[in-house]
């Protein structure tokens, strides 16, 4: 092509900083999740991790902050604490970040098993022992421990301790 009026200009490369930033703008991310997707975009691995410690040093990216925000994620969509925990030690965060985060979760995880029962069988809960069962499963696979499962299929309506 001309270098006519018609032409098109070049955009600069966005700075390994900006790219990281974009990601930020989306949604909360790890140090290590932040690394992994800027070299995958083809960043070299030391200027990846010199813009997300910068990031990191400005406020922008804060594992605490972002394991906080995946606990109440993910308990919203159902999962339990065991699930959660995992997934947390999944993205780099050491115990310490990751305990504190678990801490900062208000809900009730016994609650979060009841709803999930609930959304899946009816208000009425598991009717019969297969699907007491079936809750139970689901419930394990999503990382309740026994205890909760226990007070979650048991559940009556009319009784307020379960």
């Amino acid at each position: 092509m001309s270098d006519g009026p018609r032409a098109r200009r070049q955009r600069p490369q966005p700075t390994a900083t900006q790219r990281a930033l974009g990601l930020l703008t989306r949604r909360e991310h790890s140090r290590r999740e932040l690394t992994r997707k800027l070299t995958a975009r083809g960043v070299e691995a030391g200027e990846a991790e010199a813009a997300v410690a910068r990031l990191a040093g400005e406020g922008w990216q804060d594992d605490a902050r972002f394991a906080e925000s995946l606990v109440r994620s993910r308990a919203d969509s159902g999962y339990g604490p065991l699930h959660v925990r995992a997934e947390l030690g999944t993205h780099g965060l050491d115990r310490d970040t990751i305990a504190a985060a678990m801490d900062t979760f208000e809900g009730d995880w016994t609650e979060v098993a009841r709803d999930l029962v609930r959304r899946r069988f009816g208000e009425s809960g598991p009717r019969d022992l297969a699907q007491r069962r079936k809750a139970a499963d689901l419930l394990m696979r999503r990382g309740f421990d026994g205890d909760r499962i226990r007070a979650a299929t048991r559940f009556d309506p009319d009784d307020p301790e379960g």
